[in-house]
């Protein structure tokens, strides 16, 4: 039987859903999640179009894995051209909407022009309709999370903008359960501008594997995998905030805008205090056994954290926090629980905050009463709230780090630490050099996640993490901060592998090339059991360099290139503080030189960093390359 991918297309301005179906031939080539969704908004929008204009389209996309019952399948990618970045945007979120959303008939959608009043779109087993959502309009994520339900199902899973979404802040997030979100690169505005507060999903007819007895061998081998990994153990009891303080001992957890490399309350808001102070309980995805989520509970005098809104991830401790010099993991979590109530990227908004708070110190930025300085926690509050609703100086913050840089001039810009406008993670590339790299490169922007860390590399011969890397490569054992050539291959062929994983809609928790629950050789067998295709590690592998180029093509469309393949100045300023990377910064040359040699490998022209028509045609994307400006001669 044909394993085909049903699309259900809203035009918004017409107030329509047609649904049609992407064929088998074509759904292997582009299998779900950040490959079909980007393959759909190629074939959607016109170049050109303005980011929260009616023209951009959205596509929301799951894969033919998702809603089967293993760990780290249930991931829906949302894309559509950034408002932060006027790049491409792509940005996964996780929770139980994927899995309802494949439950419920749909392995995508593609949201087109602008609705005259708010709606939302209900879909329950197949059948889609547009509904009024006037009265949703303006609403915080957790009551509008209840409304829904009361008036669809109960059993309903949401996926919603908040108010930041409504008010087109520029890095608004699309939130389900009220605390999963795709953050990253503004897809809640794109959202706001098109008055679409809200997808609803209800399926009764869960998928099935298309080899169930292999499938089943697959899901057995579980207990097997955590007894020769108990580093997943430890992830799913601390959660991605367990890593801060070993964040900060290597130097590398960004301080006072990226300024340091360390803080001097990092073990006050780690993870491990976390889980010993206020944590309530774990939370998990559709299917999945890590349980990495935390959902945290505080009731004291001026300071609720309603456990509804989940709790803070290691990006939201150290943006919030160490960014911004606050070490009060009580206000962190009230700072993670606002964000997640208004919708909005906590990785950005705490960067652009955290870029404010130097501004105003040195004397550039007026904050209109706010109070804004490091360490202040009541001002960082305050800053959130005044983002999501664009009020004071809130509407210029709302634009993101870079754009209200570029207002108030040369000097303030120098303070940002952004890739293609969008804030970097706290992740220091000062520390893993190859990350910086990607940062640069990667086609939407500054991403943590596309492509294994450089400290893998430092795994001991025969370990579980080096076996895996083997699978994809021969790589040396490479120091954190090397960026030779070897440390590039290592970077261009792990980004392939964490793009074929958001291509087939995997957590990169679970499923990855080294540390992670599953490797390699399982995500192989995941999908020849999941979907009866009889992939290899190669196909995997050319299904996530394809995706690469589909998101590098897009913004070739729209002249972005290398000109925005770059690293802030302030990774080039040896940084302050403490600790082993005090006095450490990249240097423009090693830059250049592995950017070079990064188009090399990915077939990308030198001069313009686009893909050229040969590598586009040699990985079927002829099509592609018709839209692609040609290199000057």
């Amino acid at each position: 039987m044909a394993l085909t991918a049903t699309v259900h297309h809203v035009d918004l301005t017409r107030g329509t859903v047609e649904t049609k179906t992407v064929p088998e031939d074509v759904y292997r080539k582009y299998p779900g999640g950040s490959a079909l969704a980007a393959y759909l908004l190629l074939q959607t929008m016109p170049a050109g179009a303005d980011p929260l204009g009616p023209d951009n389209v959205l596509v929301m996309a799951v894969s033919p894995l998702t809603g089967l019952a293993i760990s780290g399948q249930s991931r829906m990618t949302a894309c559509a051209r950034s408002p932060l970045t006027g790049a491409v945007g792509d940005s996964q979120c996780g929770g139980f909407f994927p899995a309802e959303m494949r439950t419920a008939g749909a392995d995508a959608f593609v949201f087109t022009g602008q609705a005259a009043e708010p709606v939302y779109l209900w879909l329950q087993d197949g059948r889609a309709e547009l509904r009024p959502a006037r009265h949703l309009w303006g609403k915080v994520t957790a009551d509008v999370d209840r409304l829904l339900k009361q008036e669809c199902d109960p059993k309903a899973e949401i996926a919603q903008i908040g108010p930041a979404g409504e008010n087109r802040v520029r890095f608004a997030a699309i939130m389900n359960m009220v605390n999963r979100a795709n953050g990253r690169t503004g897809m809640g505005a794109v959202m706001g501008t098109k008055r679409l507060k809200a997808v609803v999903v209800r399926g009764s007819k869960p998928p099935k594997p298309a080899n169930p007895e292999k499938f089943r061998e697959l899901t057995k081998r579980l207990k097997e995998l955590q007894e020769a990994n108990p580093g997943i153990g430890w992830f799913g009891e601390f959660g991605t905030a367990g890593v801060l303080a070993i964040q900060d001992k290597m130097g590398g957890l960004p301080t006072r805008n990226y300024d340091e490399g360390t803080f001097e309350d990092a073990k006050a808001i780690d993870g491990s205090t976390l889980a010993k102070t206020i944590l309530k309980e774990r939370d998990t995805c559709y299917a999945c056994v890590v349980k990495c989520k935390r959902v945290v509970e505080v009731h004291e005098p001026g300071l609720d954290v309603d456990p509804i809104y989940g709790g803070p991830e290691y990006e939201t401790l150290a943006l919030f926090g160490s960014m911004c010099g606050v070490g009060d993991l009580k206000l962190l979590a009230r700072a993670s629980a606002d964000a997640n109530k208004y919708g909005m990227d906590t990785i950005s908004c705490g960067g652009t905050i955290a870029w404010a708070m130097e501004a105003k110190a040195r004397g550039l930025l007026d904050d209109q009463g706010l109070g804004l300085a490091f360490g202040d926690g009541q001002s960082l509050l305050r800053a959130i709230e005044a983002i999501a609703l664009r009020r004071g100086v809130g509407d210029l913050l709302a634009e993101g780090s870079l754009r209200a840089a570029e207002r108030l001039g040369p000097a303030a810009v120098d303070l940002t630490v952004t890739a293609k406008g969008q804030e970097l993670p706290a992740h220091m590339p000062q520390h893993k050099r190859s990350l910086g790299l990607i940062y640069a490169v990667n086609a939407f922007g500054a991403d943590h996640q596309s492509s294994e860390h450089d400290s893998q590399l430092k795994a001991k011969p025969g370990s579980l993490q080096r076996r895996r890397l083997a699978e994809l490569g021969d790589f040396p054992d490479l120091d954190p901060r090397d960026l030779s050539d070897a440390k590039v291959a290592f970077a261009y062929r792990t980004q392939c592998f964490y793009s074929a994983l958001d291509s087939l809609g995997l957590c990169q928790f679970v499923w990855g090339p080294s540390w992670q629950l599953y490797g390699p050789a399982e995500t192989v067998e995941l999908v020849r059991y999941g979907t009866g295709w009889d992939a290899t590690m190669d196909e995997v592998l050319a299904m996530g360099e394809r995706r690469l180029h589909l998101l590098r093509g897009f913004n070739a469309r729209e002249g972005l290139g290398k000109n925005v393949d770059t690293l802030p100045k302030k990774l080039f300023r040896p940084l302050g503080g403490k600790g082993p990377t005090a006095g450490v910064a990249l240097t423009t040359e090693e830059f250049e030189r592995a950017r070079a040699k990064y188009y090399e490998l990915a077939g990308c022209d030198p001069a313009t960093g686009y893909p050229t028509r040969a590598k586009l045609g040699a990985l079927g994307l002829a099509w592609l390359a018709e839209q692609v400006p040609a290199p000057p001669r």
